[in-house]
């Protein structure tokens, strides 16, 4: 499924609509890949806020990752950029994170090799004219629900 964002409100609004439709986890993947500053973080900044995580919503760049509680369960927002290999994830306990949070947000998933596990939905922003190109991919049944439910919203 694309979508043409035009502009950063276009980002948001799509961030916000994926999480209304955002099936039950625990353990749902969600993947962001792009170039730096194809608009991954404000992106999960607007899907966070739409899950209605309050407060500040910090870019995980730094920390790597940042918890959030949600009126609908525990988010874990990642940017895995900075890691080294795929075996810092191990080292992070990324294996028990995936069932503790309803939903992980993961940007740069390509630096964890095959250690993210099944990914349900992949989220690709591309730079397209003087917006952004978003193509998401559902790699999963949940993914397909999800994506399914995005087309009626």
């Amino acid at each position: 499924m694309n979508r043409w964002l035009p502009d950063e409100d276009a980002t948001c609004r799509l961030g916000a609509a994926l999480a209304a439709c955002c099936p039950p986890g625990p353990g749902l993947l969600l993947t962001l890949r792009g170039d730096l500053g194809a608009g991954k973080s404000t992106l999960a900044r607007a899907l966070l806020k739409g899950l209605g995580a309050s407060g500040t919503i910090r870019s995980p760049t730094y920390t790597l990752t940042e918890p959030y509680d949600t009126p609908q369960g525990s988010v874990l927002h990642m940017d895995l950029y900075r890691l080294a290999d795929a075996e810092e994830l191990e080292s992070l306990g990324y294996r028990d994170w995936r069932d503790q949070h309803r939903l992980l947000i993961v940007e740069w998933p390509e630096r964890a090799g095959r250690s993210l596990g099944p990914i349900d939905l992949d989220l690709q922003l591309d730079y397209l004219d003087s917006g952004r190109q978003a193509c998401l991919e559902a790699l999963s049944g949940a993914g397909e629900a999800w994506l399914r439910a995005l087309r009626v919203a």
